[in-house]
């Protein structure tokens, strides 16, 4: 289990040091394997700063090198070679340095050092986001908003955090702790034994959720009440899929999950969170607007969100419209029925599911998915 120490620390009363919590964490039966300190960009960005392109002009030798002088609030401004195409004079830019080493998305860390380039010395880099990890795109350098501080460290303008990462060995009844308040609820019990003070978890829930209109309507039907007792959902219409805001995705990225979208981003969140794992469907995918809970015949075909196709055993559970399947209830999601850019309306399930009929499926099909390895353990009914 992972485990972000940024995370635990919102739901814990008082700030624990990383080296203590680890101590208290293996103490109570959470062994901590491994901590490790993670940085949202590798180096942490140390060396860059915050510049200004003064002046940017051809450079004699060269016609696609320019020679630029930077201001970085230092008593003298840099001379800098820059090959870059979009360079302009008025430009507020990130600068590697002399002596700073950056990590690019692709290829081996660099550590910048003076140079001369045909013949005229450079005493830095102008920084294109990929050449420092940021991001992708290599189409030019980074030009930044025009109220950028000249002279910050790139860590601050960026806001980058600091965190450290708990592995946890967990024993296969440890389905509690499977989630980070699973394991704040741990901390505060020591907590409460050493201080000889009731401690609580800091729960993030306002507890005042109210539907505020019934416009998309559905009917649920547990054909099979063995495999699933309990089914939640909640329709949620004129949703927009975008890209997360930076603190989810900095959240999933911490603990090594690669965003995707808002919609399938908070999903993973709460599971992360709370050890319920959650399941989006597109709502116009749910034809008759019924789910029905049921298991198909055997060697029913089924295509997964991975476009494979699979056969069905007549042992699985699989969550189906008024006319097909279209998920695997508790492992899988199918491909026809998940959240896409065009999604508009969503119907979101919190259910849960026999362990051993999870177990079963997930390693029939060999989908070892986050959901499933918590459903087989057998997640909270009283948590969806």
């Amino acid at each position: 289990m992972t485990i972000s120490y940024n995370w635990l620390c919102e739901y814990l009363p008082e700030k624990i040091e990383p080296e203590k919590l680890s101590k208290i964490l293996t103490g109570i039966g959470l062994e901590v394997e491994s901590l490790e300190k993670y940085e949202a960009v590798k180096g942490g960005l140390q060396g860059l700063v915050i510049g200004e392109v003064i002046t940017c002009e051809k450079h004699p030798d060269a016609d696609k090198l320019k020679l630029t002088t930077v201001n970085i609030d230092t008593a003298e401004n840099l001379h800098i070679v820059c090959g870059a195409a979009n360079v302009a004079a008025g430009q507020k830019v990130v600068i590697a340095t002399i002596g700073a080493t950056v990590y690019p998305v692709n290829g081996e860390p660099l550590t910048i050092k003076k140079a001369k380039i045909r013949g005229v010395e450079s005493q830095g880099m102008i920084c294109a986001e990929d050449e420092i990890g940021l991001g992708e795109s290599h189409a030019g350098i980074m030009v930044l908003p025009g109220d950028a501080k000249v002279g910050i460290s790139a860590s601050e303008y960026f806001q980058l955090t600091e965190d450290y990462i708990f592995e946890i060995g967990l024993t296969p009844n440890r389905i509690d702790a499977m989630s980070h308040l699973g394991v704040a609820r741990d901390v505060c019990a020591w907590l409460s034994h050493h201080n000889k003070k009731e401690t609580t978890v800091s729960y993030p829930f306002k507890n005042n959720f109210k539907p505020d209109n019934q416009g998309l309507q559905m009917e649920v039907v547990i054909e099979n009440a063995e495999a699933c007792q309990r089914y939640s959902g909640v329709s949620i219409e004129n949703v927009t899929i975008a890209e997360s805001p930076d603190w989810l995705q900095q959240r999933l990225k911490s603990i090594g999950l690669r965003p995707i979208n808002n919609i399938v981003d908070i999903t993973n969140f709460i599971l992360h969170e709370t050890g319920q794992p959650l399941h989006a469907f597109d709502a116009e995918a749910i034809k008759g607007k019924t789910l029905i809970l049921k298991n198909m015949a055997e060697g029913t075909l089924f295509t997964t969100l991975d476009d494979k196709e699979r056969k069905l055993s007549s042992e699985d559970l699989m969550i189906c419209n008024s006319s097909e399947p279209m998920c695997i209830g508790g492992v899988y999601g199918g491909i026809r029925s998940g959240v896409s850019a065009k999604t508009k309306n969503i119907f979101l399930e919190s259910a849960w599911f026999n362990p051993a009929d999870i177990r079963k499926t997930s390693l029939r099909h060999g989908l070892r998915t986050d959901a499933a390895t918590r459903f087989e353990k057998g997640v909270d009914i009283s948590n969806t």
